[in-house]
């Protein structure tokens, strides 16, 4: 299988080694993005999935087997390649239990990293790429990369967090995700959002999208469950 254009996103606090592999995974066809935290990551993510991260354990705030406990617990099915400094094979026992798909012991080579990357790039079933990162729905189109929402060709006023919830809901249709989950995708869980502060944030996008926003058509309340968006996929 091809891996040309397949979607990596590198999470180190190391700025060097996030420049390193970033232009190395570049030259070899991968599109890559990096960040250097947890919270970053869940905004990268909120923005456009991946199809794989190379995530360094050892991280500030939320380290790599937390980040990898939770997205395996709402079911994203992104690869994971862990890098870790440490020796001790706990440390290895530990992420592949937590659900990552492979680990790499720092210092390595850059070959390597690239080898162990399309190993697991190819056992792991990759979600279908947005083609522009646009979505669909109805009169609407949501152009994830640009951060603008159409209506028939007009924009749609949205703030930066009203537009980060929406792209989180658009991008996994027909998925209910808990508030907990919507912090984690659009805001990040170190941020100083509660349940409530993303029921507010769902009834300003209801007034924005919805022609009858006591009828919403395209993010549907699921009772104890959370939210869902029941438009196109991108």
């Amino acid at each position: 299988m091809s891996l040309t254009g397949a979607r990596i996103i590198v999470v180190d606090d190391d700025p060097e080694l996030r420049s390193l592999l970033q232009r190395y995974l570049t030259e070899h066809g991968f599109k890559v993005r990096t960040v250097a935290d947890g919270t970053a990551l869940n905004q990268a993510l909120a923005r456009e999935p991946a199809d794989a991260l190379v995530l360094d354990l050892m991280l500030p705030g939320e380290d790599g087997l937390a980040i990898t406990r939770r997205l395996r617990a709402a079911e994203d099915p992104v690869a994971i390649l862990m890098l870790t400094a440490k020796g001790d094979p706990v440390d290895r026992i530990l992420g592949l239990e937590m659900g990552a798909d492979d680990y790499l012991a720092k210092p390595f080579t850059p070959r390597e990293l690239l080898a162990r990357l399309a190993a697991v790039l190819r056992r792991t079933p990759r979600s279908a790429p947005a083609q522009g990162h646009v979505v669909h729905f109805g009169p609407f189109v949501l152009d994830v990369d640009r951060m603008v929402l159409e209506r028939d060709g007009v924009r749609v006023e949205l703030s930066t967090r009203e537009f980060s919830l929406l792209t989180a809901l658009a991008l996994r249709p027909g998925r209910p995700l808990s508030r907990a989950q919507l912090i984690d995708l659009a805001v990040g869980r170190d941020a100083e959002v509660n349940d409530r502060a993303i029921d507010v944030q769902v009834a300003r996008l209801r007034k924005a999208i919805e022609d009858d926003p006591s009828n919403p058509v395209w993010i549907k309340t699921v009772w104890g469950a959370g939210y869902v968006f029941s438009g196109g996929a991108a």
